[in-house]
């Protein structure tokens, strides 16, 4: 999996060593602007360290291909992509992208119900609200079905309920299919609820939290 060690990226990041367990659904918390995301994006080969190392699976990340790597890892951002026209659109160009097979339709109105989005596949993408357009990214990665899922704040456009039934699925998700789930939170009662592993971020350096 992961393995971060003397890892800096200009004066936002400078973390020492930092692991992340397969298989689980391991918390990113802290206040904004401390390097959360930023660390995300690196994982995703988005930026790249300004010193240090990435190990993903026993491998440098740097001699890692892009193409091979968003095979295997898939970001959810902060604030959602809308990348086509209808619904559909959507949930298929990632794989177009990617050169692979297409979902059928079924398939992909199964993972609308799967994360509570109650509209059909020709329905227009870009008049969804926030939420549902969150919930619209989360299912195109889904579908994508990737090793690592990379989830920046991936309930934070939603309400309370629906927040609860999306991080449920979740944490289902990840224990039935064995994925890593890597997710940035704002939350102390949802790193609490879900974490299985909890780092805590601020100020760019790893932080206990009896610190803050």
């Amino acid at each position: 999996m992961f393995e971060l060690n003397d890892i800096k990226y200009e004066n936002i990041l400078d973390i020492k060593h930092l692991k992340f367990e397969k298989g689980k659904i391991n918390v990113i918390t802290g206040p904004s602007g401390g390097g959360k995301s930023t660390l995300l994006k690196m994982l995703n080969k988005m930026i790249s360290p300004t010193s240090g190392s990435i190990i993903y699976n026993g491998r440098n990340l740097d001699l890692v291909p892009s193409l091979d790597l968003r095979r295997e890892v898939s970001m959810l951002s902060q604030t959602p992509i809308i990348l086509g026209e209808t619904i559909e659109d959507n949930l298929k160009i990632a794989f177009q992208f990617q050169s692979r097979t297409i979902p059928t339709k079924e398939e992909m109105t199964k993972i609308l119900t799967d994360v509570k989005l109650n509209k059909k596949l020709e329905d227009e993408a870009r008049s969804l609200s926030g939420g549902e357009k969150q919930r619209l990214s989360l299912a195109r990665i889904l579908l994508l079905s990737p090793e690592v899922f990379l989830l920046d704040e991936p309930s934070s456009m939603l309400d309370k309920d629906t927040e609860d039934f999306i991080l449920n699925f979740l944490s289902k998700f990840a224990e039935n299919t064995h994925k890593t789930i890597i997710m940035v939170t704002h939350s102390p009662e949802v790193a609490a609820k879900y974490a299985q592993t909890l780092t805590h971020i601020s100020e760019g350096k790893i932080k206990e939290l009896d610190n803050e």
